[in-house]
Parts: structure tokens; sequence; C-alpha cells
């Protein structure tokens, strides 16, 4: 059955899923997340007056690193020999919200769902630690996988409503 739990045997402990039967393939995910803000604080972000340097970059560069150790962190996620990741930003000055995707890629035995999350979640993260100093009010909100495709289990996207 599809929605069976997959990291527990059949006595309930714990288990990390055997995936050596499965066949290599292309496998993609997109999350995405969102940082609301003072506008103030975004607009010091998109003039570079952030006195720790240029947020997005720090954050794009946290993301990527975090999908890397996804497996370092998670305690149930294989290690993957990850082909891509990629983090963008949208902003919306007027309702100080940054928006966070991330895209990840392997060609593997299983999918990349959490190294796509794991970006996002550190790449806010890096955002509210980079302006905490002058904007303590910050959220964090909306992490989800957006989409995902390949593996047995095919393409998935969030209906957005």
């Amino acid at each position: 059955m599809a929605n069976e739990l997959t990291h527990f045997d059949e006595e309930g402990k714990a288990i990390m899923v055997d995936v050596g039967g499965k066949p290599l393939t292309v496998r993609e995910a997109v999350a995405g997340g969102k940082v609301q803000m003072k506008p103030e604080t975004l607009q010091q972000i998109l003039t570079q007056r952030m006195k720790k340097g240029d947020v997005f970059s720090v954050a794009r560069v946290a993301g990527i690193m975090a999908a890397k150790q996804t497996s370092s962190l998670i305690p149930l996620c294989h290690p993957l020999p990850l082909s891509a990741v990629e983090i963008d930003f949208d902003s919306d000055p007027q309702q100080g919200q940054v928006t966070i995707s991330a895209t990840a890629k392997v060609t593997g035995q299983t999918g990349v769902e959490m190294e796509a999350l794991m970006a996002v979640s550190v790449a806010a993260l890096t955002i509210y630690d980079m302006c905490k100093a002058i904007d303590r009010e910050m959220v964090i909100e909306e992490i989800s996988l957006l989409k995902k495709s390949g593996g047995k289990s095919g393409t998935f996207t969030r209906k957005i409503s």
C-alpha cells in the first residue's frame, strides 16, 4: 500500500529503508517557504545595507550546504550524490516578504524531497540570523514540498488554494 509508513519494521523499530533493489532514476524536488519581515528590513537587504553582508548570497550558500548535509541531520535519510541544488529568492518590498524556492536534483534510488526542504529551511534561518539585530519579529512560514518528480510514485504537484 502506497500510504504505509516505510521507516519502521514489522516490530515497530525505526529502520533505514533498503533502496538497493530500486532502479536509478532522475529525481527532482522543489520546496518553498517564506520569511515575513518589516518592509524596512527587506529594504535594507535589497539595498545591500545589512552589516553582516549580502543576505541572499549567504543564505543561498547556506541552503546549498544544508542540502548536502541532510542525511547527517535527518536520521533515516540516505546520503545522496546531489547533481544540483538551486535556490532562488523573490521579494515583495511592500509586504516585507521573501519567498524562497529550492530545487534539488539527483540520479538515484530515492527522492530528494528532504534535501529541497532542508535547503529552504536553512536559507530562511540564515536570513533570520543575518537580520535579527534589526528585526526580531520575523516569521518563517509555509515551508512545504511544492513539486517532485521521478521514482515509482511519479509526479506530485502541490495544489495552490
